[in-house]
């Protein structure tokens, strides 16, 4: 299957990157906002431009700074990005004019070997008509003139990309599958601001994909990146950092923490990243508790272990105190890991892999009621106020996570203790381990109850 053509969106902070990128991709994937420099790590996504199909990078604002600290690691994010393009998109700001950056982006494009095509945005109007004139001077011909916000000049921003990317007209993709034994594993990586998210992203693929650092809160996009390990494809999500609610206050944060919590929602397998050197904290115990919630398989990972002290007292610690801040689920995987020297990182890769597996999982109805006669028969249910309730048969009616539905006579009145007694069992004997694990109660209804 050929791989989609590549579209790079490059330029200097605030002149609309983001804003192009989602109307491409159809979706508010990328956050927008009105202060520079809100993109930093380069973030993808399949688009559509009237009928043409590429892949499409939005990327951090250019700018000169020292390649140590954090805006001169965005830019070095946004080279890379061109260097994979088979189009650059030079946006600048119509209505602003061509600015000294502007130009020393350029230059450096003009040096690169990929193409370049110039858009002037926010051109819409008389505010912009000295800019766009400015703009011939970078040396790119034509600009497209454009709209990001209203989406104008879209059929112009074709035709110039069209005879660079319709070269080799690439083969319809397959629709993605879950079920299908190679469809990606989908795993997302949260945690606390600075527990190693972003350096465990980069040590799994092989290269400074993310930008990492000392400041805390670097990454504020969910970034998806298509891997795969020993073979097997995988959907790789770094999120943003998530504090504690009362110490959000920044609205970047907020939308970044809003976003981390949607990635979470589209993932099969989530990862919580602990700080090793910091060891649990109530806010760790939140994130859980939010991802358990949401129905995704969770696994635990302690990393920094290379630099922790105490570390066998630390490692029984955490253990137990998973157990008891997170009753809902026994026996979360919990893995050693270091983003930095690599250590633990395929022991987390299989258990992951084998997480989906049981998250995935389907029992046969022959095998699931000969488990649910057992364990009703060792333990059967109350009878709460001298009224028996009785559970007849149990279906599996989902997966992903398993879900099943209890029917019989008043089961909606079997205590919690019971229906934890129930799922417990299933996680137990039916190989779900650790996953989450939902049953709905369904009692049968009385034909002479009036109320029925």
């Amino acid at each position: 299957m050929a791989r989609l053509p590549i579209v790079a969106i490059v330029g200097r902070p605030n002149v609309g990157k983001s804003t192009l990128f989602n109307r491409l991709v159809g979706k508010k994937l990328a956050l927008v906002d009105d202060r520079p420099g809100v993109t930093r790590d380069r973030r993808e996504g399949d688009a559509t431009l009237i009928g043409m199909d590429f892949r499409v990078i939005d990327t951090a604002g250019f700018e000169e700074d020292d390649p140590e600290t954090l805006p001169g690691r965005m830019r070095a994010q946004t080279q890379a990005a061109v260097e994979i393009a088979d189009v650059a998109l030079f946006m600048v700001d119509a209505r602003a004019g061509v600015v000294p950056l502007d130009e020393e982006i350029a230059r450096w494009l003009r040096g690169s070997t990929t193409p370049v095509v110039l858009v002037a945005n926010k051109a819409e109007g008389k505010a912009g008509e000295q800019g766009i004139l400015e703009s011939y001077a970078l040396g790119f011909g034509e600009p497209v003139q454009l709209s990001a916000e209203h989406g104008e000049g879209v059929v112009e921003l074709f035709e110039a990309l069209r005879p660079l990317i319709e070269k080799d007209e690439p083969e319809a993709e397959e629709e993605e599958d879950p079920d299908r034994p190679d469809a990606p594993l989908k795993l997302a990586i949260v945690g606390r601001p600075n527990a190693g998210k972003s350096t465990l992203v980069n040590r799994l693929l092989g290269e400074d994909r993310m930008i990492t650092g000392p400041e805390a809160g670097i990454t504020r996009d969910s970034i998806a990146i298509e891997w795969q390990w020993q073979g097997r494809p995988v959907r790789l999500i770094d999120t943003a950092g998530m504090r504690k609610r009362a110490k959000v206050q920044d609205k970047l944060e907020k939308l970044s923490v809003a976003d981390a919590l949607h990635a979470v929602d589209f993932a099969e397998v989530v990862i919580l990243l602990l700080d090793a050197t910091l060891g649990l904290e109530a806010q760790d115990l939140r994130i859980a508790d939010k991802v358990l919630q949401e129905g995704r398989a969770l696994m635990i990972a302690l990393n920094k272990w290379d630099v922790a002290e105490n570390a066998s007292s630390l490692f029984n610690g955490v253990k137990a105190a998973l157990e008891d801040g997170l009753s809902q689920v026994k026996g979360l995987p919990l893995l050693a890991v270091s983003a930095m020297t690599g250590k633990g990182l395929d022991q987390m890769m299989a258990a992951a892999f084998e997480t989906r597996d049981a998250w995935s999982k389907r029992v046969t109805t022959g095998q699931l009621n000969r488990w649910f006669e057992d364990a009703i028969e060792k333990n059967p249910p109350p009878a709460p106020g001298g009224k028996r309730i009785k559970a007849r048969y149990v279906t599996q009616v989902n997966v992903r996570p398993p879900t099943f539905a209890l029917f019989g006579t008043r089961v909606d009145l079997l205590p919690d203790s019971y229906v934890r007694y129930l799922v417990n069992g299933m996680r137990r004997e039916l190989g779900f381990g650790s996953v989450p694990v939902r049953l709905m109660l369904r009692p049968s209804k009385n034909p002479f109850d009036k109320k029925d």
